[in-house]
């Protein structure tokens, strides 16, 4: 039976025959909680640069140095077995992958925003591109493993994206989810992502707590993740999505906690939305925010956490 993306994930981090970048240094901010008890019965989570780090606080398609990116396509290139079915031109295997790379991401981002003002491209469209030309110089792989190509080509993302970017868990992470959850509160992931981006999640928060399972402490309806609906953060598209999610659980946005580290794409438009906001202000490299934002009403959080467990003193 084929494995699925987060089986996939789990699989990789117990090979030790793959070299994988380290997850980013945490440089805490000089920062004092500033907390209070907000009438909330969900809290819905940013994942990238709130409970999980990452280089620049977000899924990039290119590394910022070309070797690493041509490191990644060369890893590509060979655990899935491409080189026989791509073309023979001259040069390294990696720059003609990146060609085709490049060439389907640029179209992607020209004809797939559909009239959103904050467009996101699903990183699995560019693998299918690019598997279906390979194909047609006769390239094939292992169904009974990686199931159909919609499934095959998010395992291809998956696989180049955690090449080029290290990822860990902030601490505490997996202990504020569950401790929240042993409270009863309802707890949804609301933010910037991929296909992956749940299975990568939990990948993280098991370093911490082996046992965690993201399916039981965050349920898929209330997953709302940017490639979903095409749309990045501070999109209304997003939050509208997000306001739909707690509805369907009898919640209203004013008993909604969003908790982020970007006062424009996370704490703003949740406010717009009628959510309640929490800061996250525990790692310098994710928190974006100036001392006049934090007084303008506008983006103005509710409240400011330095640490994530700090969220338990906030919910009833």
């Amino acid at each position: 039976m084929p494995l699925t993306l987060e089986q996939y994930v789990e699989q990789l981090d117990s090979r030790t025959d793959l070299p994988w970048p380290a997850a980013p240094p945490i440089e805490p901010v000089k920062a004092r909680p500033a907390l209070q008890r907000l009438p909330v019965r969900a809290v819905f989570w940013t994942v990238y640069g709130t409970l999980v780090a990452i280089p620049g606080g977000e899924v990039r398609y290119e590394h910022e140095h070309d070797f690493v990116t041509d490191a990644a396509l060369d890893k590509v290139i060979k655990e899935f077995k491409m080189w026989n079915s791509m073309s023979r031109k001259p040069g390294a295997p990696a720059a003609y992958l990146k060609e085709l790379f490049r060439k389907a991401l640029t179209m992607l981002r020209l004809t797939g925003g559909g009239g959103e003002k904050f467009p996101e491209v699903q990183a699995e469209r560019v693998w299918d591109d690019i598997v279906r030309k390979l194909q047609q110089k006769e390239y094939t792989f292992d169904t009974g493993l990686y199931g159909p190509l919609s499934e095959y080509v998010k395992k291809i993302a998956y696989f180049y994206h955690a090449s080029i970017q290290g990822t860990g868990a902030y601490p505490g992470a997996a202990a504020a989810l569950r401790l929240a959850a042993d409270r009863g509160i309802v707890q949804g992931l609301l933010g910037d992502g991929q296909c992956f981006t749940p299975g990568q999640l939990q990948r993280c928060l098991r370093q911490q707590d082996p046992s965690i399972d993201l399916a039981v402490l965050v349920p898929l309806g209330l997953r709302v993740i940017s490639a979903d609906h095409k749309a990045r953060k501070p999109s209304d598209t997003l939050f509208r999505a997000a306001v739909q999610a707690a509805a369907a659980r009898g919640i209203a946005p004013a008993e909604v906690l969003h908790v982020g580290s970007n006062l424009t794409r996370d704490i703003a438009p949740a406010k717009k939305h009628g959510f309640r906001t929490a800061l996250f202000a525990g790692d310098r490299h994710s928190l974006v925010a100036t001392p006049d934002q934090l007084k303008d009403p506008v983006t103005r959080p509710d409240v400011l956490l330095t640490e994530l467990p700090q969220v338990l003193e906030v919910i009833p």
